[in-house]
């Protein structure tokens, strides 16, 4: 086949370009040329997908069998995209997020009502999840062929960008004792970004309209046992330290962003945060790693980049100040005490 991948130079999106590549599909990316290299053996188009003329030269004596979007925010950014590609594919992906669908429903994403975005929407019109929901819309009423919604939930893996797996890792890398939050046995529902790449490849071969909501199995892994596999990918003496969630929520602890994928004490807003229902995807094909070998694989890259260099989130840092993690701990021993 022949794709079009708008990013994929960094995460989800060099996934899917290097899986592509090794299925034998001919693959042009488009991007700034900032966030990332290129991978070798793509066609690479550089240009701002907000600019008229950039589209344009895209576009210009070209066509493909789908476009894959990986980097769509905003709706009416979106929309130009879509605008500008319509006739020139015969399917448009479009990588959304589960947080499109409102609210964390109990029962399949598929079928929830998403969130009231418009699909002129602009950067400021809604949160993440709203402004993806928007950004769906504008594919489905915007481009003249096929649309694949895919909609991955917590994913991890290597060339992590938002660098919530980098950050625990590093911090267990260090030993000692680790401030550890709420409750070991709390299950999890993670998956490798290689995975929702495989799929969305998958799906896109087959070029058939649908919405699926692509994460791992629910309860693959608890947060003791994830912590405890980067303990043992990073061979540290890490000494795990529990601390309840209501006494991290009192002590101001960011909940999800300082310790990342900690999603605080038990409430009705978060009970199914980690129970998201995958039958459909699952049905359609889609398989998952271990986590086990997200975790050893996501380490084995994070060393190659110098400790100095790597960076957790550049749009929101994720990760707890060595300072205030000691505070914490201390006043939890002093209470304990």
């Amino acid at each position: 086949m022949k794709l079009l991948v708008l990013g994929g130079s960094k995460f989800l999106g060099r996934a899917v370009v290097e899986a592509a590549l090794a299925r034998g599909h001919q693959v042009t990316t488009f991007n700034r040329g900032r966030s990332g290299a290129d991978v070798p053996g793509v066609e690479a188009v550089h240009g701002d997908r907000e600019v008229g003329a950039d589209l344009e030269r895209l576009t210009s004596g070209r066509s493909w069998d789908a476009v894959i979007d990986t980097s769509g925010y905003v709706p009416r950014v979106v929309g130009e995209s879509v605008r500008a590609l319509s006739g020139r594919a015969g399917t448009y992906v479009f990588v959304s997020t589960i947080s499109a669908a409102e609210g964390f429903p109990a029962g399949p994403a598929e079928d929830s009502a998403r969130w009231p975005c418009e699909p002129g929407a602009g950067p400021d019109d809604g949160e993440y999840g709203e402004l993806k929901a928007g950004c769906e819309r504008a594919v489905e009423q915007g481009f003249d062929g096929a649309v694949l919604i895919i909609r991955p939930g917590l994913i991890l893996g290597p060339h992590e960008d938002v660098a919530r797996l980098p950050w625990w890792l590093t911090r267990v890398s260090h030993g000692g004792r680790v401030l550890a939050p709420g409750d070991p046995g709390s299950p999890m529902q993670l998956v490798d970004a290689r995975d929702v790449a495989a799929f969305t490849l998958d799906r896109a071969e087959a070029g058939a309209p649908a919405l699926f909501t692509v994460t791992g199995p629910a309860g693959n892994t608890t947060f003791g046992e994830w912590l405890g596999l980067c303990k043992e990918a990073t061979g540290s003496d890490a000494e795990f330290v529990w601390v309840d969630s209501e006494f991290l929520v009192e002590q101001e602890a960011g909940v999800f962003v300082e310790l990342p994928l900690w999603v605080g004490p038990p409430s009705p807003e978060t009970s199914h945060f980690w129970t998201v229902p995958t039958a459909k995807a699952e049905a359609a094909g889609l398989r998952t790693r271990p986590v086990a070998e997200t975790v050893r694989d996501t380490w084995a890259w994070l060393r190659e980049i110098p400790e100095d260099q790597r960076t957790y989130g550049k749009m929101t840092p994720h990760g707890m100040a060595p300072e205030k993690e000691a505070a914490i701990l201390a006043a939890w021993a002093a209470r304990s005490a």
